[in-house]
């Protein structure tokens, strides 16, 4: 299997870390969404991270579309995401809660990456701030009640490996523990997740500004 998109995305990341607990191989392609447009292209009609190029050829898009199938394939003693009941709903709310929070951190993102500075609108970009904050501190209430233990029932889920890896990428890419509320329960929580190896391989070394280029 092919995995394109590079590991500052958590979107990527989350699926890399998945693969790794999964014991699924991979190959990675660290594409960049804009140097390397086109070659996404072939595989992805949108030029979106992060894809799955199956075996056959087949092209997985949307990283929840991908986690579904590896767990699909992982079967549901060792799926991510519980298969039913009360744990499934907690963990799917958790990680839709964590995607928000980092498609508004990567809005804010682009709005200094790509748009040129007489062209952004702070409005915007404070809106974006305000619900960033307003999913990590849900996000953060869920990890306090859960402290020291995993958040959804005994072990890990999908719903941790989300919240880390959105949680690193707004650390590393806004400074959020610099310029933001603190959000110690998650911290935690991630902190526990990074030291794992299957984390800390497929970490990128830094958030690169120059991703675009």
């Amino acid at each position: 299997m092919i995995l394109i998109g590079m590991f500052d995305s958590p979107f990527v990341r989350r699926v890399a870390v998945s693969m790794n607990l999964l014991g699924v191989p991979f190959e990675h392609r660290n594409w960049s969404v804009g140097k390397d447009f086109e070659k996404i292209r072939q595989y992805n009609p949108l030029g979106r991270v992060p894809t799955l190029v199956l075996p056959d050829g087949e092209a997985l898009i949307d990283s929840a579309a991908i986690l579904d199938f590896l767990d699909d394939e992982a079967g549901p003693q060792r799926a991510l995401v519980p298969s039913t009941g009360k744990d499934r709903r907690d963990a799917l709310k958790i990680m839709a809660v964590a995607g928000g929070a980092a498609e508004k951190g990567v809005s804010q993102v682009y709005e200094t990456v790509f748009r040129p500075a007489e062209k952004r609108h702070e409005p915007w970009t404070e809106r974006c701030r305000t619900q960033m904050h307003a999913a990590l501190a849900e996000l953060e209430r869920a990890a306090q009640s859960r402290a020291g233990n995993w958040l959804i029932g005994t072990h890990m889920t999908q719903a941790d490996i989300t919240c880390t890896c959105v949680f690193t990428f707004l650390s590393e890419a806004l400074e959020i523990k610099r310029t933001g509320p603190t959000y110690p329960g998650l911290a935690a929580l991630a902190a526990r997740c990074e030291a794992l190896p299957e984390f800390s391989s497929s970490k990128a070394p830094w958030f690169s500004p120059d991703r675009k280029s």
